[in-house]
């Protein structure tokens, strides 16, 4: 016999401005966020529960958000350095930051001090992508297929580098000890 499940009796749950409240605090406490991503996650508790406050329920969530910016809870400046810089410590490039900054809802003012940053650590976030998956100098043999040197210019652009700083890499041999201190010195300036 088929395992058929009968639909639940999902009634929503009463939600008000106090619990909203109470919820938006334990989001700010358990994530790093930005106000964007807050107001995201109130809307879709919103959407999950019956609303019986009186007052309207997302200038609620926007008087939620703007207290804890108050109380410094959120700060989009900070969150998108913290952000920036984490995802250039991975290996992504300047790009995929920019490109994720704008997914948190941070607007470009908050967002240029952590893109500048990514910018600057473009060349050792790059060096530091292809020893993660060893390409180029950090290869255990020298690359001659022109198909497999396409995959991977196309992995750094994936990873938001550009494809003249992928060729620039991949074009060192494995194991050229001078050439990748050479990268490493230039990585050492950004």
């Amino acid at each position: 016999m088929a395992n058929r499940r009968t639909p639940s009796d999902r009634s929503k749950k009463p939600l008000d401005a106090s619990r909203l409240d109470e919820l938006a605090l334990a989001y700010v406490a358990r994530f790093a966020t930005s106000r964007a991503k807050l107001l995201r996650y109130l809307g879709r508790k919103l959407r999950e529960a019956e609303w019986t406050d009186a007052a309207d329920p997302r200038a609620a969530c926007d008087a939620i958000a703007d207290r804890m910016e108050r109380l410094r809870y959120l700060d989009d400046r900070q969150y998108a350095a913290m952000r920036g810089a984490a995802m250039t410590r991975r290996g992504l490039g300047a790009r995929r930051v920019r490109a994720q900054l704008f997914v948190d809802g941070i607007d470009e003012a908050d967002a240029g001090e952590a893109i500048d940053a990514a910018e600057g650590a473009a060349m050792a976030s790059a060096v530091g992508f292809a020893r993660r998956r060893r390409f180029g100098p950090f290869a255990r043999q020298p690359l001659d297929d022109p198909a497999q040197r396409e995959r991977q210019v196309a992995a750094f652009a994936r990873a938001g580098h550009s494809p003249a700083l992928a060729l620039r890499i991949l074009a060192v041999p494995p194991g050229d000890a001078a050439a990748l201190a050479a990268l490493d010195a230039e990585a050492a300036l950004d």
